[in-house]
């Protein structure tokens, strides 16, 4: 069998050669002696479709699925939609290696970064001379605190 489906048309051609093909099918019944049987909006249903002659009989099981807005695509057209899109994706993870690398000795000045400079030597001063850290020559200050025995 040749089985042809365009749009919901199925077009079925029998193997016989000879000119009296006589057709057994569920639908309206095409010609006597056509090797041709064309069914005309196809549900996508299946069915069993039967050619025969005086000596010959062939079957077939028919289950296809048609749709009315597909649209056919030749192999040549497919090849030709996945090539373009390696290609453009290839372009794309090129060009963003080609910008990011230019970034990677930079350091990025966000919010949580502390400045690079040189470490600083001392802390900052204390706002409060209360609390300051005792140093050395500077415990009289001190002096008059004990601690309290409980």
């Amino acid at each position: 069998f040749l089985v042809e489906i365009s749009g919901t048309t199925v077009t079925i051609t029998c193997p016989l050669t000879e000119s009296d093909i006589n057709w057994e099918t569920p639908e309206p019944k095409p010609a006597r002696g056509e090797r041709k049987y064309i069914i005309e909006n196809h549900d996508s249903s299946s069915a069993n479709v039967t050619c025969k002659s005086a000596n010959k009989k062939y079957q077939l099981y028919l289950n296809a699925r048609v749709c009315a807005n597909c649209e056919e695509l030749d192999a040549l057209a497919v090849t030709g939609i996945i090539t373009a899109d390696l290609l453009i994706t290839l372009g794309v993870l090129i060009l963003v290696y080609y910008f990011s690398k230019d970034r990677k000795g930079r350091t990025s000045a966000s919010a949580g970064s502390r400045p690079r400079g040189q470490k600083m030597q001392r802390p900052p001063p204390v706002p409060n001379p209360d609390y300051e850290p005792i140093r050395k020559g500077q415990r009289e200050v001190y002096a008059g605190l004990e601690s309290r025995g409980f």
